[in-house]
């Protein structure tokens, strides 16, 4: 997501950086580069213009030039102005009205309109309770009801009984009657995908609309499409009153024209993107999340949000406890991993770190990837429970079988037993510094500097790719590195 225009923007910022002081000719001259960059990632001319006018503009006063780290003041002023541009803070859901709050859902034709209805549906009934009732209003796509209905036996989200021959403003009518006496907190209504050209569709759209009266009209499109996506939202906008902007296929979106161009073009808010197949692959939309990501801050409150959703509670408190102890075994490592891919992965994972753009390139050029927790997790389940439990058992000879059993060299265990050998180091440095209250301390200083080190070497990075403290694997670093059952814990414990 926005990863050609986060390696541009890096590249001008490094060098303002590495200047110290800052003349008015040094901004001007960024900001041409950055108005390139703009462009070349599809965002609308009228957008970049304003945008690296009003940066220029505040980047050249006095204040910022006589800074004493005027390199940075510029990229503040930049991530602010990113922000704005993006709608400055996030835009919820309207669902505080008398039940059945009605969301409707709109779009083009293959844009990922009838997923995303799943998607939406799946995280209010996950994240805040709901009761969501969703309703196929598409009669023209072949089985596109019955696929409404499959979604919603995968996401344990009720749908609305089809009814053959019932037109959209029926289907419509029948799914309100059904929503309110039935209790739904929500209905979801998903229209018919349709073509700009296609006149009928689109007064069926304003029909179903003025009929249900949604609290919520929102537009799905493809962020893929570019320039593109900001022109159908401003052709749906003319025919109904959109509330916000739902953009698909964001993770793979490189440019980023459209998200950033959206909400200054149309003036609707960007509310959820969608990063990947899955029905959990949604986001809500934040822009100075999004704006930091761009910048390549990362987004740590993102990560521990993600780590909070999928660790488990009972892995928690049975690391806890063996953390009082002092006690890391191959187990407990193998749960780091588990819980790594359960996240997203690496990749995932690096790119909402700060300061890991670098590090994640280094890590795809070395094929450090996402088949290297496989790998590891394979070595593990080579090991017999009474290695897992006392990996100083493993000598030569069980090496050569585990490597045998894995399909992995010797030199790979030696590794993973490198790896242990570090994480249960700081386990017993934990327990010495009085568990959970010397952890952030610890993962901030130098325990957390050597696993980062030691991680370089073990796989084969170049120097000084992986920021101090922040290793590229579950439980190999400190601060946004630190694994994730190990940052809920403390957090449950501030």
């Amino acid at each position: 997501m926005f990863d050609k225009l986060s390696d541009r923007l890096g590249g001008v910022f490094d060098r303002l950086r590495g200047r110290g002081a800052l003349n008015e000719a040094d901004v001007r001259e960024a900001m041409r580069e950055v108005r390139v960059a703009l462009l070349e990632a599809d965002v609308a001319l009228s957008v970049v213009r304003e945008f690296v006018d009003k940066v220029t503009e505040t980047a050249v006063g006095a204040q910022v030039l006589k800074s004493v780290t005027p390199g940075q003041q510029v990229v503040k002023i930049v991530n602010d102005a990113l922000v704005e541009m993006l709608g400055a803070e996030q835009s919820d859901l309207n669902l505080a009205v008398a039940p059945p709050a009605i969301i409707m859902m709109v779009g083009l034709q293959g844009s990922g309109k009838t997923t995303t209805t799943a998607k939406i549906a799946k995280m209010l009934k996950a994240k805040q309770g709901k009761k969501v009732l969703m309703a196929s209003l598409d009669v023209n796509r072949p089985a596109a009801q019955e696929q409404l209905a499959t979604l919603g036996t995968q996401t344990e989200v009720a749908t609305l009984p089809i009814m053959q021959g019932q037109q959209p403003v029926d289907i419509a009518k029948r799914a309100m009657q059904a929503a309110k006496l039935q209790g739904f907190d929500v209905l979801i209504l998903d229209t018919a995908g349709r073509l700009n050209v296609d006149q009928q569709l689109m007064d069926e759209m304003s029909a179903v609309a003025k009929v249900a009266t949604p609290q919520e009209i929102l537009l799905v499109v493809d962020s893929l499409t570019g320039q593109d996506a900001v022109n159908v939202a401003k052709s749906f906008g003319e025919r109904v009153d959109l509330t916000g902007i739902v953009l698909t296929r964001m993770d793979g979106d490189a440019r980023g024209g459209a998200a950033l161009s959206m909400r200054a073009v149309t003036g609707k808010p960007i509310k959820f993107a969608g990063v990947g197949e899955k029905l959990d692959a949604i986001e809500a939309f934040n822009p100075s999340r999004v704006a930091g990501r761009i910048l390549g801050m990362g987004d740590v409150v993102g990560l521990v949000e993600r780590a909070s959703e999928m660790v488990e509670k009972e892995d928690a408190d049975k690391l806890a406890a063996k953390m009082a102890k002092g006690q890391f075994d191959m187990d407990d490592l193998r749960m780091q991993f588990r819980q790594m891919t359960k996240m997203g992965g690496l990749g995932a994972l690096a790119g909402m770190m700060p300061g890991m753009k670098k590090a994640k390139a280094a890590m795809d050029a070395s094929g450090m990837n996402d088949k290297l927790l496989i790998h590891m997790d394979a070595i593990i389940g080579s090991m017999t429970p009474k290695e897992r439990a006392k990996p100083e058992l493993l000598n030569a000879k069980r090496k050569i079988r585990i490597a045998k059993g894995s399909g992995m060299t010797v030199q790979d265990v030696n590794k993973l037993i490198k790896m242990h050998q570090e994480m249960a180091t700081a386990m017993k440095r934990i327990r010495k510094m009085g568990g959970l209250k010397g952890l952030a301390a610890m993962f901030g200083g130098k325990g957390g500097a050597d696993l980062g080190g030691a991680m370089e070497g073990m796989h084969g990075l170049p120097p000084g790719a992986m920021p101090p403290g922040m290793g590229g694997l579950p439980g190999m670093g400190g601060g946004g590195g630190m694994p994730p059952d190990l940052a809920r814990l403390l957090s449950k414990k501030k």
